[in-house]
């Protein structure tokens, strides 16, 4: 759908917009080209289709408001990032480490560095609503590759570092990519592995010298130059012609079905959605006091570039990097170099943090422990109550939190947050008990990042908080307790999937609604509650997305003994899967027997076992069978798309799973909470051992 709006009818509304009083706000209505009122009924028949495309180089109707945050007036990536020159053009804007030296560059040269990087893309070839891949480690290359690719009037498109080859090619290829950012030679060969990218004109290698020279290969300084002499003229005239209803941004989520979906996001999403976490969480302006970030989280994630380059950049703050093994150890050195104001962890991070502090306490003297478990008490009552106890938290603050607040570089932050996945009660009361309140957002890459956000003077243990001003939620066919599907309506929500029109009707509904697949309820005080989720999708404690049907079907093909697979991993540090062997089956009662079916016998002679029974596999009582499964788990792994999606752990389970047993349902569809409670010794039994991946997504060597 494209725009009936003039040029000039939009600038007359937008200086309305910024003038208009109450007793005005009536005289002047919204262009209803430009905005959509949210509606009241999630049912009607009349769609919408001008809510959402599906298209690259579609246009949408923005979802304003009438006062209030939805009513901000719209921008562009590039007004947005002048305004930030023209307010903080002298404040530090990105830091990093080389080697002992730390180099800083300030918001002048950051917007020049874009702007000089966007006018090499469109020298190299870009042409409009075609993707800039970018695939590397957090860096300030990563940064101006990403805005320069939206002010050269293409896609900024970030890769998982930990894709394999294919998974790029798919990501690449969808988005239409002319260039692709890779950080070093690891990276680079990805994409030369790859054949088929028939958009494709050029590579930079941002880090490390070129091992070899290719055609239309170059290093940052050779691509650098490519725009430095060019005439401003041609981009200005792009920039020009850039609106704030169109996509700037692709962000690649895991569908439930394998292949990611590219989230389009508007430059209106990006920059409204900048301004109103800013202002809700109250971060302050660099002109009063630098907010300080540090970048390591993955910038493929809508929290880390939303976090990272937008919110920062609305305020004026200032981003250091990290170094690329962060979160193999070396983050914490980065904070307390850093000393951010704010910090985004998922709760992986905490969880090592928590890790890291308990196995130091535990070498402590007893004095110093008694002295630590007595803190801890204070902290907790204090912060859960919300009442200060004078002279037991002066005291514990100066003995004990204030010394793990410098030790963890988190002594200037006042905000730390979590979100991409859930994290468990009992981290939070840790850190709660250390004075270190961790603040819980949700929201979905659908959604720009955030939609609720804890806040501390609106803060409830186990609750993602409270809604961002300017978005609504609804609860959809709530049950008896209140729990529905959790909807967003706002003008963070995406524009659609990218040449998906079917996928972006599952996830909006006829009026606009984002479905977020999440089961919630809101309490009377408006604090929102995740209680479940009714999508299948599995979500690592690092924050990975992973659909488990895939990988369930792989191992079944893999292994032709195994007759069913569940993956398990929500929350959790890695993946497990708890496996069945195929069984005869009770003609009667349809219940699993002990005795194999004559294929799985005929199979395990082949492969030099005598088992004729379940009972004699089950829990790794046959090292042949053992064996056997274990290659071909690690066939599946090798073929997985990231190191965070590879099976670490697995177990045979003594029966079959069936209709009667519970474990399945009526159409044979694998019920898997039912699994969860039924096998619960087993599943807890995964990650008991003091064995843990060192990352979020390191693979540990089979078992």
């Amino acid at each position: 759908p494209s725009m009936q709006t003039t040029e000039e009818e939009t600038q007359v509304y937008k200086w309305q917009l910024r003038f208009k009083t109450r007793s005005q706000s009536s005289l002047h209505p919204v262009p209803k080209e430009l905005s959509a009122q949210r509606p009241d009924s999630l049912s009607l028949a009349v769609a919408k289709p001008d809510l959402w495309t599906s298209s690259g180089d579609g246009e949408v109707r923005l979802r304003m408001g009438e006062s209030g945050f939805a009513s901000e007036p719209p921008l562009t990536v590039d007004q947005m990032f002048k305004t930030a020159v023209e307010r903080f053009g002298s404040y530090t804007a990105l830091g990093w480490k080389e080697g002992e030296q730390t180099k800083t560059i300030n918001y002048q040269e950051y917007y020049q560095a874009c702007r000089t990087a966007a006018k090499s893309f469109l020298k190299l070839g870009l042409e409009r609503y075609h993707g800039v891949g970018i695939l590397g480690f957090n860096s300030a290359e990563w940064f101006i590759s990403d805005i320069a690719a939206i002010l050269a009037g293409g896609f900024a498109v970030g890769i998982y570092t930990t894709n394999s080859p294919d998974a790029c090619q798919y990501v690449a290829e969808n988005c239409k990519a002319n260039i692709i950012v890779v950080e070093n030679h690891k990276q680079l060969q990805k994409i030369l592995q790859v054949n088929k990218l028939p958009h494709l004109k050029a590579i930079i290698q941002y880090k490390d010298a070129l091992k070899e020279k290719r055609p239309n290969l170059y290093t940052w300084t050779e691509f650098m130059e490519l725009g430095r002499d060019e005439p401003d003229t041609k981009l200005d005239d792009i920039i020009t012609l850039q609106k704030p209803n169109q996509c700037c941004t692709l962000i690649y989520t895991s569908g439930t079905t394998g292949q990611p979906k590219g989230v389009m996001l508007s430059h209106d999403n990006l920059t409204w959605t900048a301004f109103a976490v800013g202002r809700y969480v109250r971060l302050a302006e660099a002109t009063k006091s630098q907010e300080i970030v540090v970048s390591y989280l993955p910038l493929s994630h809508i929290a880390a570039q939303m976090v990272d380059i937008w919110v920062t950049m609305k305020v004026g703050g200032a981003t250091y990097f990290a170094q690329p093994d962060a979160l193999k150890g070396s983050l914490v050195n980065t904070m307390r170099e850093v000393r951010p104001t704010a910090f985004m962890g998922v709760p992986r991070v905490w969880e090592k943090m928590q890790e890291k502090m308990k196995s130091v306490g535990a070498k402590s003297s007893t004095v110093r422990r008694k002295v630590a478990v007595w803190a801890k008490g204070v902290g907790l009552q204090t912060n859960l109550t919300m009442a200060r106890m004078p002279m037991n938290y002066r005291l514990a603050k100066k003995l004990v939190f204030k010394k793990v607040r410098k030790a963890l570089g988190l002594d200037r932050c006042t905000k730390c947050y979590t979100g991409a996945a859930p994290i468990t009660k009992d981290t939070l009361e840790f850190f709660l008990s250390l004075d270190i309140p961790v603040y819980e957002l949700y929201g979905m890459s659908e959604s720009t990042g955030p939609h609720t956000i804890s806040l501390p003077d609106a803060f409830r243990l186990t609750s993602v908080g409270k809604l961002i001003p300017g978005c609504e939620t609804k609860i959809n066919n709530p049950d008896e307790e209140g729990n529905g599907e959790i909807c967003f309506w706002g003008r963070h929500v995406f524009m659609g999937y990218l040449n998906q029109a079917d996928k972006t009707e599952d996830a909006l509904d006829t009026e606009g609604w984002l479905h977020s697949g999440d089961l919630g309820k809101q309490d009377d005080n408006g604090f929102l509650f995740i209680t479940g989720r009714i999508k299948e999708l599995i979500i690592t404690a690092g924050g990975e997305n992973i659909p488990p049907v895939p990988i369930e079907d792989a191992v079944k093909e893999a292994v032709p003994l195994v007759s069913n697979a569940m993956l398990i991993g929500d929350k959790r540090k890695f993946l497990a899967m708890l496996l069945t062997i195929k069984c005869q089956v009770n003609g009667d009662t349809g219940a699993p027997e002990d005795e194999l079916m004559p294929e799985a016998v005929e199979l395990c002679r082949k492969l030099g076992s005598n088992a004729m029974r379940v009972s004699e596999i089950a829990g790794g009582r046959d090292p042949v069978i053992h064996a056997a499964i274990q290659e071909g788990i690690n066939r599946v792994n090798e073929k997985a798309t990231s190191n965070a999606q590879r099976i670490q752990k697995w177990t045979i389970l003594n029966q079959d799973f069936s209709i009667p047993g519970g474990e399945l349902g009526p159409t044979m569809k694998l019920k898997r909470p039912v699994v969860m409670k039924m096998y619960k010794e087993q599943v807890e039994n995964f990650y008991k051992e003091v064995v843990t991946p060192s990352t979020p997504d390191n693979s540990m060597p089979p078992k």
